[in-house]
């Protein structure tokens, strides 16, 4: 498959390239920052420049022309509620509209457990405009026509990825996640039609990834 990973040069990211070539995968990652592009390369991906933040609908769209699929590993980073509007939801939301513009089928996005209406932190929490951009993202890519799978970790770690799940976590419980399992998710799910129109909670644990999507 042809793939485009939007956020490139973001930890998950950079763990799921190398995974994606060494599957057989063609991967471009789009990064914001050309002083990226060597680290990105280094992961067998070939990088390109181009601010999603500012980009609109048809620019995403020509970037996105011959791809087969799509995984959104973008995030603003907190801090600043305007930018994370501006990129985990409109920047994420206007990718989407690109994808089925460009006749992307599979659109892969990396959210997390507590993007959901029960979850919700009060207004006053410094989280909640990254949580309401999430969810608001999310639903987009629900009532869309594309192949889309949502992963929901819970908190990131850096700790090694052990190709197993945790498949009873509940949304926005607070279970942890290696950010490198989210990749072997991710990686999993691409090509796996068990997983199409699907949002998958998890945490670290020990069901194999391919028993948790046999039982999906």
């Amino acid at each position: 498959m042809r793939v485009t990973i939007i956020g490139g040069h973001g930890k998950i990211a950079l763990l799921l390239a190398p995974m994606l070539v060494e599957a057989g995968h063609e991967v471009t990652s789009v990064i914001r920052n050309p002083d990226h592009v060597a680290d990105v390369e280094a992961t067998g991906a070939t990088a390109l420049v181009s601010s999603v933040e500012d980009a609109d609908t048809h620019a995403l769209a020509d970037l996105l022309s011959g791809q087969d699929a799509v995984v959104w590993s973008a995030g603003a980073g907190g801090g600043d509620p305007e930018r994370t509007f501006a990129v985990d939801r409109d920047a994420a939301i206007r990718s989407m509209d690109a994808a089925q513009n460009a006749g992307v089928g599979r659109y892969v996005m990396v959210s997390f457990s507590g993007a959901n209406h029960d979850s919700l932190v009060p207004e006053d929490n410094a989280f909640r405009p990254y949580q309401d951009a999430k969810i608001a993202a999310d639903e987009h890519l629900r009532a869309s026509g594309l192949d889309w799978t949502i992963l929901g970790p819970g908190s990131l770690t850096l700790e090694p990825g052990r190709g197993s799940v945790n498949p009873d976590a509940r949304s926005g419980d607070g279970d942890t996640t290696s950010r490198e399992l989210v990749a072997q998710v991710a990686l999993a799910v691409l090509a796996d039609p068990r997983a199409h129109r699907k949002t998958l909670v998890f945490g670290d644990g020990d069901v194999p990834i391919e028993d948790w999507l046999a039982s999906l």
